[in-house]
């Protein structure tokens, strides 16, 4: 069986989850299957790997022009295939076209949806109309669509009625626990700021709406004295969501010590001690399919502190591997909390709670740690994508 994978990220140029998803999903299938992979992008070293960036003539285009461009080059070099994969609204439109270009069936992953994420306009502007479009059309037509989450899959059905739910099975996300795995440099977390000996709330997470930092922010006005917070975040979607951020920040470091910003992207060593050091890891998403940045927190041993909200709670065992905060979302497609105060609250009570009893934060990493490895591991997600594949091709 012949495989085209079609995606906008893919190592080295890896920014979110669905970049990290594919790149696992490849290699765990080039075992058995033969894959090449479209991304967009610079030039990959990789063999069976192509990259394709955005066409001349529509370098000052609306970037969802540039998409759709991008998606017709890629199109233009496929033959022979006897399926095609795509992720994302930024792949969809590609798949989709393949698809009926060759007659083949096309299977996309759902890692968002461009209804549930009205703030990509501030980004998109009309593009978003555009992307939504797109994405409809593309999960109106697949052969299956693939949701990372229960949740996820309650939310396609919810945000496209037409498409038949018997298309759309349910995949999680996964982890390399051989990859993410604690390590210990204490060298390296005090060259970044961060103290060891004292207790900690770590975030890692692209500044977008979605991942709810200016929330975090407020909240961490409300831990004690004691507890840091170390943020890896960057790749802001806008200047005003940046703009915000900064601000918190700001605002924050007038008033505590211990606030750590780290802007750049870590390789995974770096990272994973951070995780490995945190007594908490925070994800106070609004909106997310699954997160598996949450994933490789717990593989790292991190307790895992998340909002109540998408595919987290199929991740995060409350009790168990970690604490979720209850979350009401307005329901707009935003994920505003209904009440953004008692949520900020709430987030801070869930985080003193777990970041003062470190003991009691060791238990839910350990548990959290095997809970990746035996529930969440590549292999066996590749498995039952193979059979998909198998299914659709018979």
């Amino acid at each position: 069986m012949r495989v085209e994978m079609i995606t906008k990220e893919y190592p080295p140029e890896i920014y979110g989850g669905a970049g990290v998803h594919v790149a696992e999903l490849v290699s765990a299938l080039r075992e058995t299957v033969d894959v090449t992979v479209r991304a967009f992008g610079a030039e990959r070293d990789e063999s069976g790997t192509f990259a394709y960036r955005t066409p001349a003539g529509l370098a000052s285009a609306n970037p969802a022009l540039q998409t759709l461009g991008t998606d017709l080059e890629i199109v233009a070099a496929i033959s022979d295939a006897d399926l095609v994969h795509s992720h994302t609204w930024y792949a969809n439109f590609a798949g989709h076209l393949a698809s009926q270009l060759h007659g083949i069936p096309h299977v996309l992953t759902a890692h968002s949806l461009e209804p549930l994420r009205p703030w990509k306009a501030e980004q998109l502007g009309g593009g978003y109309a555009v992307s939504g479009g797109i994405e409809k059309l593309a999960y109106e037509n697949a052969a299956a669509v693939i949701a990372v989450s229960a949740g996820m899959r309650a939310d396609i059905l919810r945000s496209y009625p037409a498409v038949d739910p018997t298309r759309v099975r349910v995949i999680h996300n996964g982890i390399d626990v051989d990859k993410w795995r604690p390590v210990h440099d204490e060298a390296f977390l005090r060259s970044i700021g961060m103290d060891p000996a004292r207790p900690s709330v770590v975030f890692v997470g692209r500044i977008t709406r979605q991942k709810g930092l200016p929330y975090l922010l407020r909240a961490a006005r409300l831990l004690p004295p004691e507890v840091q917070l170390i943020l890896c975040a960057g790749a802001p979607d806008t200047p005003e969501i940046m703009a915000e951020v900064q601000e918190g920040v700001r605002l924050l470091q007038q008033t505590r010590d211990g606030v750590v910003w780290i802007e750049r992207m870590l390789p995974r060593d770096e990272l994973s001690a951070i995780l490995t050091a945190a007594t908490t890891f925070v994800c106070p998403s609004v909106y997310e399919p699954l997160g598996i940045v949450n994933l490789e927190a717990m593989a790292c041993g991190a307790a895992v502190v998340g909002t109540a909200t998408g595919g987290i709670p199929e991740v995060v065992v409350d009790g168990v591997t970690g604490r979720l905060v209850p979350i009401e979302q307005v329901q707009d497609g935003t994920g505003t909390p209904v009440d953004p105060d008692r949520f900020v609250s709430d987030l801070a009570a869930v985080l003193t709670e777990v970041a003062t009893d470190p003991a009691r934060a060791r238990e839910y990493g350990d548990a959290g740690r095997e809970r990746a490895r035996d529930d969440f591991s590549w292999a066996a997600i590749a498995d039952t994508t193979r059979a998909l594949y198998a299914e659709l091709t018979a």
